[in-house]
């Protein structure tokens, strides 16, 4: 197993962003090539520090309070009575433990939720509060288990969000070629010149699809 995977495993997998990075995986990467430091997730606290020093063999340092500081665990409460359905909320949750729909209200699944709090400013009605749910911090208020769980389910929202905008574009992609396969039938327009150019526009996008998906 690589250092990077180690120092990944190592960490709660709130994917919370504290460290200064997109998610727990990008921070583990950042560690071990030199770029960050040992001290800088909040979830993990004192204990996951030591946890990162005894991996990378670092000296263990006091938890950067620049990127916040060990505190009590809490989970998601939606505010039924002020929730609007915006979706807002389900968008930002990597742990994908709320349930709505588009205009109706929402959810969470607070077994599920890793209280990583990125709902919160999400939320244009300010209705999500976080109470806490352990009088514990750090490691002591997360298991191994849990941990383990919200690594599965972030990638699978990570593949998730990754198949539906493959099937987006395929349909955009789709959409395009019909078009283009008869511009003069699909358009309005009349004058031969316009027609031409926008054939032109129609191939060009969807030579930078085609391009993008073999990327």
């Amino acid at each position: 197993m690589s250092l990077a995977a180690l120092i990944d495993a190592a960490l709660p997998q709130t994917q919370c962003t504290r460290c200064g990075y997109p998610d727990c995986r990008r921070y583990a990467d950042a560690i071990a090539a030199g770029e960050a430091e040992i001290n800088q997730c909040p979830p993990g606290g004192a204990e996951g520090v030591a946890r990162l020093a005894a991996i990378t063999g670092r000296p263990a340092l006091p938890l950067n309070p620049v990127n916040g500081i060990e505190a009590t665990r809490g989970v998601a409460v939606i505010d039924e009575a002020w929730c609007i359905g915006c979706t807002l909320c389900i968008k930002a949750c990597p742990a994908d433990c709320i349930v709505g729909a588009p205009k109706a209200m929402h959810v969470i699944v607070a077994a599920q939720c890793t209280g990583c709090e990125l709902c919160v400013p999400a939320c244009p009605v300010d209705c999500i509060s976080m109470p806490e749910v352990t009088t514990a911090t750090g490691w002591a208020a997360w298991s191994q288990p849990q941990a383990d769980e919200a690594r599965d389910r972030y990638a699978f929202r990570q593949f998730r969000r990754h198949r539906e905008t493959a099937e987006n574009d395929a349909r955009l992609m789709a959409k395009a070629e019909a078009k283009l396969a008869d511009v003069a039938a699909a358009s309005t327009i009349t004058d031969p010149t316009t027609l031409d150019h926008k054939r032109t526009v129609i191939e060009a996008a969807l030579a930078r699809a085609r391009a993008k998906r073999g990327a």
